[in-house]
């Protein structure tokens, strides 16, 4: 049975934004232990706040602090929790109607399981030991069978006002390649690069995906190409690659479009072994291979003539 081939990988950048009064006025809130919402036109408050009435668009400024306790509208048990989720534990995600809302607002609930949870049940916010003025500022909600609490009557005005944030987005996943990008890998780890041909307009595609992207048929036949082609387009890249171990490379360094020869499809890769400023439209380029590495390193000049532009203009 062929090896199945899986490589776990993640997307992940900072998020940066600037805050307006409304969403300042809220975090700064939760770092002083009050939950202030906003109050429209018709006398709702919406919790958490927003900066525009989603029923009229009527711009909102009137805050209102709401009370710490609430209920339960609506839940769903978590029961592995992930990296960066606010409990380790397993736990509930929950709507929450806070005392004073007429919305509700998503957050954990700490429950030693389901069936400790129903809808109707009455929690109030368990506050982090340690604030910033950010939604983690409530560490979770907890079950409470105590009295409705009443708003502290903090004034909405507080001093050292959050005005902006910066949130972390992250995607971890595992990519498993088919049967057509399996057989490529395994044919760059023999340092072969194969592509597959189209039955009907027969095309040579690399990386094949297993199917023609312009017919739609399904793709089986395999073509062995280059080792050599032509560079069609390229960039300059002058930002270094933060936190990416295998793109520790000094800038600035060329990223191409390369069409080996034989295929109908250009595939990318880094130029090296000329100075960046050299590297042109044409200019005929061969692998360089790693020890033990399963693709080459980037690709270099053969010093063979430019390729005329009529013979690549198609792959650009």
């Amino acid at each position: 049975m062929p090896e199945i081939l899986r490589a776990p990988l993640v997307v992940e950048f900072p998020f940066t934004r600037s805050l307006g009064p409304v969403q300042s006025a809220f975090l700064t809130g939760l770092r002083e232990r009050v939950v202030l919402g906003v109050r429209t036109a018709d006398g709702r408050t919406l919790v958490p706040p927003v900066e525009y009435d989603p029923v009229t668009a009527e711009e909102l400024r009137d805050l209102v602090e709401v009370a710490p306790t609430g209920t339960v509208t609506t839940w769903a048990w978590n029961h592995e929790p992930r990296r960066g989720q606010p409990l380790g534990t397993p736990f509930a995600w929950v709507l929450v109607r806070l005392d004073g809302a007429d919305t509700a607002l998503l957050h954990a609930l700490d429950a030693p399981g389901p069936d400790a949870v129903r809808t109707g049940m009455r929690v109030r916010v368990r506050w982090a030991a340690e604030r910033s003025g950010a939604i983690t500022d409530i560490a979770c909600f907890e079950p409470y069978d105590g009295e409705a609490d009443r708003p502290a009557g903090h004034g909405r005005a507080f001093p050292d006002a959050v005005t902006g944030i910066v949130a972390p987005a992250r995607l971890d996943y595992t990519y498993s390649p088919g049967r057509a990008q399996s057989d490529y890998i395994h044919a760059l780890s023999e340092r072969r690069t194969v592509g597959e041909r189209c039955p009907s307009c027969r095309k040579v595609y690399v990386p094949p995906r297993g199917a023609c992207p312009t017919c739609g048929i399904a793709t089986a036949e395999q073509v062995e190409v280059g080792p050599r082609g032509t560079v069609t387009t390229f960039c300059i890249v002058n930002i270094k690659a933060a936190h990416t171990a295998n793109l520790d490379i000094e800038v600035p360094y060329v990223y191409a479009h390369i069409a080996l020869d034989g295929a109908d499809l250009a595939l990318h890769a880094r130029i090296g072994g000329i100075p960046y400023d050299q590297v042109r439209m044409g200019l005929r380029v061969e692998p360089v291979w790693t020890e033990g590495a399963r693709y080459p390193d980037h690709y270099r000049p053969t010093g063979e003539p430019d390729a005329d532009y009529e013979t690549y203009k198609e792959l650009l």
